[in-house]
């Protein structure tokens, strides 16, 4: 599974967004500014430790702050992409229960959310408002990670189905939520499997055509993702180096996208590199 490229693509827009609701002084609009349009992937590669730190310990002071649990979510995931197995099952379960607490201060519906059985799970997700939407997507994009974490647990697996239900629901109240963020997580969610597999490549071609047009084709992580997942897994290498070049070729700086842009960019180069060998 490849969902954690997905994680990748929404490090920048996720946690510093959070960072900024819960932190509203100049310094953290300044460092979440600097974040997002950084183009030294190394130095916030290593600096990301430091602001996992940073956010815990405000926590300990403001342990209810729903704000800077959804950032200490983001970011506790965001980081698993750097670390190995063990490590990333650590991070992601982290993330994960920020998530939990943070939806446990929003509403008592959604605290014990992924715990229900599937119908009554479907009927919670059906009655999410939109005051619901910042948690109930972290919820889901933390969610999805830990999942990634545990791929080889077909237990984990198996929670899938209700992610793929937030995601259609959240995408039902705002399809266009994080440059189409809902759209990208459904794409990659249709395509974790083949056809034979249960998994539906199609729609998850449909969902990431979608998302590129609610990010006006800016936000570059998406035609990675959508090369990773769908392209290869129905060995069109047209379309795959097709979009990985679009990628290449684009400018990476974009207001609040350059760093997620320039990872992007990164991977594209990567995965072209391996284009002969994998088809």
């Amino acid at each position: 599974m490849k969902i954690s490229v997905l994680l990748l693509a929404l490090f920048g827009i996720t946690g510093c967004a959070n960072l900024v609701s819960g932190l509203t002084s100049k310094m953290a609009d300044d460092l979440a500014y600097t974040i997002l349009n950084s183009d030294d992937l190394d130095t916030v590669r290593e600096g990301v430790p430091a602001y996992l730190l940073l956010i815990d310990s405000f926590l300990k002071s403001d342990p209810e702050n729903k704000n800077l649990l959804l950032a200490a979510s983001s970011l506790n995931g965001s980081y698993s992409i750097f670390a190995d197995d063990e490590r990333a099952k650590l991070l992601t379960a982290k993330s994960f229960s920020y998530a939990v607490r943070a939806a446990c201060i929003e509403s008592a519906r959604l605290c014990k959310f992924r715990f229900l059985e599937f119908p009554e799970f479907r009927l919670v997700a059906d009655g999410l408002r939109m005051e619901d939407l910042p948690v109930a997507y972290s919820m889901g994009v933390a969610w999805t990670g830990w999942i990634q974490a545990h791929s080889e647990d077909w237990n984990a697996i198996a929670e899938l189905a209700k992610v793929r239900y937030l995601m259609e629901r959240i995408i039902v109240l705002d399809e266009s939520w994080e440059n189409g963020g809902p759209h990208l997580y459904m794409g990659g969610l249709e395509t974790v499997f083949p056809a034979a597999m249960g998994g539906h490549p199609e729609k998850g071609r449909e969902h990431f055509e979608r998302a590129l047009v609610l990010s006006e084709e800016k936000y570059l992580m998406t035609k990675v993702v959508y090369a990773e997942q769908y392209a290869r897994l129905v060995f069109d290498r047209e379309v795959h180096d097709r979009l990985l070049n679009e990628v290449v070729d684009a400018d990476p700086v974009v207001e609040g996208m350059t760093l997620t842009n320039r990872i992007a960019q990164e991977r594209a180069r990567e995965l072209l590199a391996t284009s002969d060998d994998y088809f």
